[in-house]
């Protein structure tokens, strides 16, 4: 799979980011994070920080945080 989304189960956030990748039948798989930040040492490892979403495209090479700046890269790359 070339689309990794980082998610926390009942985070908004997450959850705008999944819905807009659906609408496009985009394929991607997510990887639950814990609740606890401390304990997000994989989104850490991949993104050098804790916070989710997280998008990754290994494709591209790109490796995206904030849902807004996920959400616009959808739209204009992805779509």
């Amino acid at each position: 799979m070339d689309l990794m989304l980082y998610s926390l189960d009942g985070c908004p956030y997450c959850e705008a980011v999944s819905d807009a990748l659906d609408e496009r039948g985009i394929d991607y798989e997510t990887e639950w994070v814990d609740a606890l930040h401390s304990e997000r040492n994989e989104v850490k490892r991949v993104s050098g920080q804790r916070a989710v979403p997280v998008l990754v495209d290994e494709e591209r090479g790109v490796t995206m945080p904030e849902s807004e700046n996920i959400l616009d890269y959808v739209e204009v790359t992805l779509s």
